[in-house]
């Protein structure tokens, strides 16, 4: 077990655009950091091998008071790993919260600023304004905060080039490790995704996305970013360590509601429903769901998670007729350059970055 993700759904307020599992109630919070620690003494065997990345992600995790993310590190095994990173709101990183954060072996923050536009900001329903970024930058500096991401959002209704290229701007002003961004997905369930329904708000043109993500790749190389995986840049030395295991098929332990975990043979999730995840926790019966996998769905998570990133999908690793069936299917795209072959990988081109998801999804076994 290589990594240990812990899920703190709350949040003061929902996103428009948000579908991971998240709570405003935050009278349950000091119930669920005690069934998360339970949950972690319940799992015995993880002390069999060295926890190399731990991330506290959500959800909002700097919604937790200090007293109770020191009671969760606390429980961890913290002191070998390389690498502990927490999810933060911009707004919550104040002089009294980095104080805090101080005496805790966080070394990695990364924070959601999505836009620098006030505006775009009130859009997205985030709770933070545009300038708390930059504060919250310079507070986790002044403790030794050496290794801070960013994350970005592209493609609003209505935005334009020019304003992509000031968001990238006022991000790379902050010289941060590590950036990540995404488009603005409409997905199913969410406010936003309603409001696309409804007519009140349009898809930015495909055209105009396409040309802010190559954009976004062109400016950060400028800047000394390494493109590592199709949405995340790295100054040399950061990657993201913790993601990093994600695509390289590493196991590890998610602890908290909706937390997966995988173990290189089989996948297991606990119940998205904060109530339920407690109250079985506490009664020692965790409510948790496991899927086997067999070899063809190992294959598809292997080409899934491998083509996103910058090396790409080892054919060395595949059994032969892995490697014979990827190839026939990759031909096409090969040939139309959205797939190169080399150094017995098949990587996605610049090209093929744009379009990842049905290029990936068409080299799956069915």
């Amino acid at each position: 077990m290589a990594g240990i993700y812990i899920h703190i759904p709350f949040c003061k307020s929902r996103c428009v655009y948000c579908d991971f599992y998240s709570t405003t109630g935050l009278e349950w919070r000091q119930r669920y950091v005690d069934a998360v620690c339970w949950e972690y003494q319940m799992r015995p065997y993880i002390n069999k091998v060295r926890v190399r990345t731990i991330y506290i992600g959500g959800g909002t995790p700097s919604q937790l008071t200090i007293p109770q993310l020191r009671q969760l590190l606390e429980a961890l095994p913290t002191a070998d790993a390389e690498e502990v990173t927490l999810e933060c709101n911009p707004d919550d990183v104040t002089d009294e919260f980095v104080s805090g954060l101080s005496s805790l072996p966080v070394n990695r923050v990364s924070m959601g600023a999505q836009t620098f536009s006030d505006e775009r900001l009130r859009f997205l329903h985030r709770r933070h304004e545009a300038s708390q970024v930059a504060q919250a930058v310079e507070r986790l500096r002044s403790i030794g905060i050496g290794n801070i991401s960013v994350d970005l959002i592209y493609g609003f209704p209505d935005e334009t080039l020019d304003d992509w290229h000031e968001d990238m701007e006022a991000a790379l002003q902050l010289q941060v490790e590590h950036l990540s961004a995404y488009a603005l997905q409409y997905e199913t369930g969410t406010l936003l995704g309603r409001w696309l329904e409804e007519g009140r708000i349009r898809e930015v043109d495909e055209e105009l996305s396409r040309r802010m993500y190559y954009d976004l790749i062109d400016r950060l190389a400028t800047a000394g970013y390494e493109h590592y995986e199709i949405s995340n840049f790295a100054r040399p030395g950061f990657r993201s360590r913790h993601n990093s295991g994600y695509w390289n098929q590493t196991s590890y332990l998610g602890l908290g509601a909706a937390a997966h975990s995988f173990d290189g043979q089989s996948r297991q999730w606990n119940v998205a429903d904060i109530r339920q995840y407690i109250e079985s926790i506490e009664t020692g019966n965790p409510c948790v769901e496991r899927e086997e996998l067999d070899a063809d769905t190992r294959y598809n998570e292997m080409v899934m998670t491998a083509l996103r990133t910058c090396e790409g999908l080892s054919l060395s690793s595949l059994s032969g007729e892995q490697r014979a069936y990827s190839l026939r299917l990759a031909a096409p795209y090969l040939q139309s350059n959205l797939l190169k072959k080399t150094d017995d990988h098949i990587r996605l081109t610049r090209e093929g970055l744009f379009v990842s998801d049905m290029v990936i999804s068409d080299l799956m076994m069915v």
